[in-house]
Parts: structure tokens; sequence; C-alpha cells
């Protein structure tokens, strides 16, 4: 019997409609776009901007770039949260992915504590934690400045490369590095040829993020900062008290924020070529 004779002689026939395709989720993409980026937009407009206060739209005008470029405390500001966020980047990174591996091939009650301890500024409010870096280095008689800077940012970006790099220890094969040694290399070779190259991405992961919370933070750095020692956001923020600097301000914002799109996009194409 034919498929098509056996549909006949059935008395009841399902037709299945296709399913329509729901538009909920692409309008709530573009909503929450929206809610992400309009703000970056206006940001950007302002800059540009005649209008000192960004209400009305008074014209096209360069005058605030040309007044950034003469603001020399902003650029030396720019050049030590620069100079900050690459140094504390660099130990944190250095400390943090040695934690990792202590933490990972060792099991005792110290390497428990040793946990807790990488865990508590994770879990630790940015105010909390700024407060008693100051009480610290009051109580040593430290005065603030670069220093306590340099110290305060170590501190809180360790934890950080540490759980990344612990990630990426934790699913690494041990047999590698035993199958190194058996083949005659040495720990130091081991190490540098089978090890290091499996943690790279976690170490590189770990050093972007270090740096990237270097360069942002404001909070911590308010506490332990000292003259001479004012960040970007500091002075940022300093600036957001008067209303002659928020063009300023403005057109600064949009040079971060085009010099982020360029680095977000070299990244992915090089990913993208490698892969």
């Amino acid at each position: 019997m034919s498929a098509a004779m056996r549909a006949n002689s059935c008395p009841f026939v399902v037709k299945i409609r296709p399913m329509k395709r729901s538009r909920l989720p692409a309008l709530a993409t573009l909503l929450v776009l929206v809610f992400l980026h309009a703000p970056l937009v206006v940001l950007v407009g302002n800059s540009f901007n005649a209008s000192r206060f960004g209400g009305e739209w008074e014209g096209f005008t360069w005058q605030w770039y040309e007044r950034l470029w003469q603001a020399d405390d902003i650029w030396d500001s720019l050049w030590l949260t620069l100079k900050l966020a690459l140094g504390s980047t660099l130990l944190a990174t250095v400390l943090g992915t040695l934690s990792a591996w202590a933490l990972h091939h060792f099991s005792s009650r110290l390497q428990r504590l040793h946990r807790g301890l990488m865990l508590l500024p994770l879990m630790m409010p940015e105010v909390l934690m700024g407060m008693a870096l100051l009480s610290l280095f009051t109580a040593l008689g430290v005065q603030t400045g670069m220093m306590t800077l340099w110290a305060a940012h170590v501190t809180f970006c360790v934890s950080y490369v540490a759980m990344v790099v612990l990630g990426r220890l934790r699913g690494f094969d041990p047999h590698l590095l035993e199958a190194a040694r058996d083949l005659g290399a040495s720990p130091w070779q081991a190490a540098r040829r089978v090890v290091l190259p499996l943690l790279l991405p976690g170490i590189l992961a770990g050093a972007l993020l270090a740096f990237t919370l270097s360069l942002d933070d404001f909070v911590i750095s308010f506490f332990v900062s000292g003259p001479g020692s004012t960040t970007l956001p500091l002075r940022i923020a300093s600036m957001m008290k008067t209303s002659r600097s928020l063009p300023v301000i403005n057109a600064l914002s949009t040079l971060l924020i085009s010099a982020t799109f360029l680095f977000a996009t070299l990244a992915f194409r090089l990913n993208r070529a490698r892969s």
C-alpha cells in the first residue's frame, strides 16, 4: 500500500503547521543594546557640541578637544595611570600565577588558608578594602603616594589573576609534565616548554583582567593616593565638580571609547587569524 493510500485511509489527518519565529528575543536584544549604548552615543555627541552643558545642540565644534590637548594635568594623570596599571599587572601576574600553581599542586591546611585569603579580596567591598589598606599604611608610618598605590593595586589584582590561572590549571594533564621529565627534560625545560605554553592563555587573560581593573579603579585609589599620585579616574572625578570641565571630560571619554574599540577590534582579528 502506497503512502498516499495509507493517508487517505486514515480517518484523522494531523496537519503540522510550522512554528512562527518569535520576535521577542530580537526585541529584547535591541532594547538591551539601546540601553547600554545610548549613553555612549549621547556622550560622543556632546563632545562635539558647542554647548557647555550639553542640553541642546548649539553647533559642531572642536574646541573641547583643543582644550583637552592643552590640559597637561590630564595627560600627566593618564601617563601615571598607565605606568601604575602596567607595573601592578606585571607583579600581580607573577605572584598570581605562582599562587595558582601552589593552590593546584599542594593540599594542606596552609593551602586552604591560602585559598581563603586569595578569595577574600574578591568578596570584600572596595570601600572596606581601601579603608583597611589605608589603616595599614598609617600604622606602618608609610606616606601615601605612588608606592602605596602600587602596593594596593597589586594586592587586589593578585586574586583575580590567581583565580583565572587556577581555572586553566584544572584542565592541565600532569602526565604531560611527567612525560617530559621521562624524556630527559630538566624541571626548568619542562616548565618552559610544556607548562608555560599550556598556561599562557590563562596567564594572558588574568593579566588583561588585572590591567583593566587597575586602569579603572577609583575607590581604592581614592583612599591610598597622595600628593603627586592622582590617577585618571581621580582626576576625572575632581573635574566633574565644575560644569566648565564637563565638555572636556566628554572629549576625553570619546578618545578612550575609540581606543577601546580599536583595541577590541584588533584583538578580535588577531584571534580570528590564529584560529
